[in-house]
């Protein structure tokens, strides 16, 4: 979920790759957020999320699946070339950082996340850390000690462990950004907050929904090949989800690859 003037867009993918991009694009986020800090407990939180994504890069067709988009892309863009009506400069400019992003993937020999499993200190860490307080200075002495060098020092270290992965985040960010640009915005009106749409042989792989940071309610989305269906409850912390009375106005686009 990302914030943009007035209004909050929820995404919604619909199959497994998109899923999976999102993911690794929101952990690689937060990751780089918290390396950025310098106390140890945001330090703490940067190793977590790149444990996440050691997981989540398990999946063995992630790199595949990704040179093969990046190459379908290359060959789309490409045939632009000949319209007069398309920003040259700017279709250069995608087609340079859709190529050194397969590049780079290509230069990855070793699998992904096999310089973290290969580390047995911070595989020690990793199996504490799924344990509620079990990175506790008694339980993981020599992590303690770690977390009390110097910030530049946990940064570098920090960078070092993140930065064998990092190819799989540029390809992501171009990936889910052409996705993201491919869309075409139309404006709808969710009666008594419920919306439905047939897609009419429409073809898509991602959703996002725009709706006005004011209101006080959020979308759920469920969809398949031949409509979306959304319904958008009120947010209230203390009580279950209940679908919003009132007529709930966002904006609606269908991302396609």
């Amino acid at each position: 979920m990302a914030q943009s003037l007035s209004l909050i867009i929820y995404e919604y993918p619909l199959n497994e790759r998109i899923r999976t991009w999102l993911r690794l694009e929101d952990l690689f986020g937060k990751a780089l957020f918290f390396i950025r800090a310098s106390d140890h407990r945001s330090h703490h939180s940067a190793l977590l999320a790149i444990f996440e994504l050691t997981d989540v890069m398990t999946r063995p067709e992630l790199k595949s699946e990704l040179l093969q988009e990046l190459e379908r892309q290359r060959c789309a863009l490409e045939g632009l070339r000949s319209h007069a009506a398309v920003d040259h400069e700017r279709l250069g400019e995608i087609l340079e950082r859709v190529s050194a992003s397969s590049q780079e993937l290509h230069a990855m020999t070793r699998k992904l996340g096999q310089d973290i499993r290969d580390n047995d200190w911070l595989m020690g860490i990793k199996s504490r850390a799924g344990i509620p307080g079990g990175v506790c200075s008694f339980d993981l002495p020599g992590y303690h000690f770690w977390l009390h060098v110097s910030p530049e020092q946990r940064r570098q270290d920090l960078l070092s462990w993140l930065g064998p992965s990092l190819p799989i985040r540029t390809a992501v960010e171009v990936v889910l950004t052409l996705l993201r640009e491919g869309g075409s915005i139309s404006r709808q009106v969710a009666s008594s907050g419920v919306f439905q749409l047939t897609l009419g042989g429409r073809n898509a792989h991602m959703l996002r929904v725009g709706v006005d940071s004011e209101m006080p309610c959020a979308p759920e989305a469920s969809a398949n090949k031949y409509a979306v269906n959304l319904r958008f409850t009120v947010v209230d912390k203390n009580q279950r989800p209940r679908t919003c009375e009132q007529d709930v106005p966002f904006e609606l686009t269908f991302c396609t690859l």
